[in-house]
């Protein structure tokens, strides 16, 4: 606790600082192997002045000062620059606890020397209330956990792209550039009427063309792109896409002439989706729904030509709409 509470220290002196005088502590929680530190700030505070922030405090670590500790009047702390909260009440003398330019009055405990807080690192931001932020950090061992508990994930990360850690970052760029490829040539194939060359099936099912298609994407703006191109120029036509990305969804794409004879996409969705448990909504023309237990996602698939097929017969008083 010495360790995370004399950290609050180090990090309420760089953030008036770095970000100004209008910074005050509004609230701490000081655990062994975490602390938590709520300040007054008008906003986030963006990820390369939270790097300097942690470089400073680490500075001051590093610089290893003594900590004093000595009892003075009130009015002479005061003098002296230390930081007091107007929230508490002092009396006539005060604990007043330097450490390197930190001078603060606490009567809390800390270590003998800065260094003893050891390595310093924040593991995340937040607001918790107007014009208050809230930051997160490690010390110590702990820090030391984090660091090797990062450097764990990227390994792991690095094997499953069959990649080298340094080289991950234009992995990733590669992946998604072939995504993007991949998504372009399914939505010109369903487009264009091909989509059984990429989705592996299509089907009539009374007078209308069932495609039925899969995906990786979870994007539903790129989701919604494929369903628009699918519409363009067809009739009798509806596509169901299955999202394999994310948490899994299923979309469907309906064709203008069966919204108009009734048929909306909201109402068949719901039919589908509810076969893994999930359910949506949307645009008469397409609509999308979440799937509740991804693993139910093949039936719901092989389920598809039947439910269209009764969701046709059933005919524009038979659906929910959307």
């Amino acid at each position: 606790i010495e360790r995370n509470h004399s950290a609050t220290h180090l990090v309420h002196h760089v953030l008036r600082r770095r970000l100004g005088p209008h910074v005050r502590q509004q609230g701490s929680l000081v655990q062994p192997e975490r602390l938590r530190f709520d300040f007054s700030h008008h906003g986030p505070i963006d990820a390369a002045a939270l790097q300097d922030i942690e470089d400073e405090v680490n500075q001051l670590v590093l610089a290893n000062d003594v900590v004093t500790t000595r009892e003075m009047p009130y009015a002479d702390a005061l003098a002296l620059g230390a930081m007091a909260f107007f929230s508490e009440k002092y009396g006539d003398f005060v604990r007043v606890v330097q450490m390197g330019p930190s001078i603060e009055l606490c009567g809390g405990t800390h270590v003998r020397t800065t260094g003893q807080v050891g390595p310093f690192r924040f593991t995340g931001q937040s607001g918790v209330a107007a014009g208050v932020r809230r930051i997160e950090a490690v010390t110590g061992s702990g820090a030391l956990h984090r660091v090797r508990e990062l450097e764990q994930r990227l390994a792991q990360l690095a094997e499953t792209l069959k990649s080298q850690p340094e080289h991950l970052v234009r992995r990733v760029e590669q992946l998604l550039e072939e995504r993007q490829r991949l998504e372009a040539r399914l939505a010109e194939a369903l487009r264009s009427g091909g989509g059984g060359a990429v989705a592996g099936e299509v089907a009539r099912v009374g007078e209308v063309d069932l495609t039925i298609a899969e995906t990786a994407t979870d994007d539903r703006t790129e989701v919604g792109q494929i369903a628009d191109r699918f519409r363009e120029g067809k009739r009798n036509a509806v596509l169901v896409l299955f999202s394999t990305g994310g948490r899994g969804a299923i979309h469907v794409s309906v064709t203008d002439d069966l919204v108009g004879a009734g048929r909306k996409a909201g109402d068949l969705v719901n039919r589908i989706a509810a076969l893994s448990g999930g359910k949506g909504g949307g645009r008469p023309h397409f609509a999308s729904a979440g799937a509740g237990d991804p693993g139910k996602l093949a039936a719901a698939r092989a389920a598809t030509p039947e439910l269209v097929s009764a969701w046709l017969g059933d005919g524009p008083a038979g659906g929910n709409g959307a």
